[in-house]
């Protein structure tokens, strides 16, 4: 699979995977999905001239299937997971953030006789096993590479499960994202996969995997360019993302200050990645400003403070990570887009799990900012703000890239 969603994007038996729920999202979880002349399928979230719902086979599967997905694979038109829970008889899906799905799955009643499937060095390959040893309940993961692996870590009760795997025999069929190499598979491909190995005899599932098929290839036909070799595209063309031109009243420009890095004294915690100590940005066609400083121990660091240049104002009232977490959620709408210059700001909304929109990186936009980082000029959208801080210096210089780039898209 590509940047999210419900494939399993790893090789099943080397690397983790993810999987969805049957919990499929509301019109309002993406507005942008609805939109168009012909509107959206409200199942499969397909156009309606795409929709395939029709076609989904009702599989008589007796093993129960539970698949925990990240939120972000949620609402995405490719997400393989919506169309498995759309069949199978026996699943459910479940979808929030890594410590939501945590703290449900605690106290959830499970089989006795449950497995994962997640690859790895304990893992038993589910086509070598017995008809009494194969599970009675399957636990699949649904979401990115990158999801997939930070859900079982953050999942303690998964690391507590037997775990099975798959063994590809032939590259995954999901052409319309992008797969790490060519054995991943998506959701819908290792779900199917496993339980044919578990009950063989259930019949539907080669009707399932057909639907799949269909899916990539009315896509396919449907697309107007090789998104892969993005032929459309002009050499040296300045590849502005389209929805920042869309409508400029859904972009958040966002800057945030993270804690500081380790002292000379301190080995680096894999296990604790950086967290934004400050966060500001502004909402483009309205002039909406949040702001919000974070507690942390970096804090007391008087040399590190001083170099943010924030008043004793700007700190207060300081908020938790989860009291900043839901403050941002409030503040994204649905179909916003967070523009950021950089990809390690957007980063740190991810590490909290605060990243509750999309993320455009400006910086990797084929343009040169026509001014600098430390150009004193105020972007209009932010003239009430008048901290001389270098959170705001920064998401003013985010801004005036913004518009230089509406200008020159206005102009071609």
């Amino acid at each position: 699979m590509a940047h999210s969603a419900s494939s399993l994007r790893q090789f099943l038996c080397r690397k983790p995977f993810a999987i969805t729920t049957s919990d499929t999202p509301s019109l309002n979880d993406d507005e942008s999905l609805t939109s168009g002349p012909e509107g959206r399928c409200h199942s499969c979230f397909r156009p309606k001239s795409l929709c395939f719902c029709a076609l989904i086979p009702t599989v008589a599967n007796q093993t129960d299937v539970l698949i925990m997905q990240h939120r972000r694979e949620r609402s995405h038109p490719f997400n393989t997971a919506r169309i498995v829970s759309q069949s199978l008889q026996k699943c459910r899906v479940m979808v929030a953030y890594n410590h939501e799905l945590a703290e449900r799955f605690a106290t959830m009643p499970l089989h006795d006789n449950v497995g994962l499937l997640y690859p790895g060095d304990d893992a038993k390959l589910l086509s070598d096993l017995a008809p009494s040893e194969r599970p009675q309940q399957l636990v699949v993961i649904d979401g990115t590479w990158h999801h997939a692996k930070t859900l079982f870590r953050d999942i303690p009760r998964l690391q507590t499960l037997p775990r099975y795997r798959l063994a590809p025999s032939e590259p995954g069929r999901y052409r319309i994202r992008r797969e790490p190499n060519e054995h991943a598979l998506s959701t819908l491909e290792a779900t199917v996969a496993a339980l044919s190995a578990i009950e063989p005899d259930t019949p539907g599932f080669d009707r399932l995997v057909d639907v799949f098929d269909r899916m990539i290839a009315d896509q396919i036909g449907f697309t107007k360019s090789n998104w892969r070799q993005n032929e459309n595209r002009r050499p040296g063309s300045a590849n502005v993302p389209r929805v920042l031109t869309d409508d400029v009243s859904k972009i958040v420009v966002a800057y945030g200050e993270q804690e500081r890095g380790n002292t000379d004294d301190e080995a680096p915690n894999p296990n604790h990645p950086p967290a934004p100590l400050y966060w500001n940005a502004v909402r483009l066609g309205t002039g909406e400003f949040f702001r919000c400083a974070i507690q942390s121990d970096s804090l007391n660091d008087e040399t590190f403070m001083n170099r943010l240049r924030l008043t004793p104002d700007e700190m207060q009232p300081l908020a938790s990570i989860d009291e900043f977490r839901e403050r941002w959620r409030s503040f994204i709408r649905p179909d916003d887009h967070v523009a950021v210059f950089h990809r390690s700001t957007s980063r740190l909304l991810e590490n909290i799990e605060a990243d509750f929109s999309p993320s455009i990186v400006l910086k990797s936009i084929n343009v040169k900012p026509q001014t600098q980082e430390d150009d004193t000029r105020t972007p209009s959208i932010l003239a009430g703000q008048t901290s001389d801080s270098r959170p705001l210096r920064r998401l003013a210089w985010a801004v005036r890239f913004v518009e230089e780039l509406l200008a020159k898209e206005s102009q071609e």
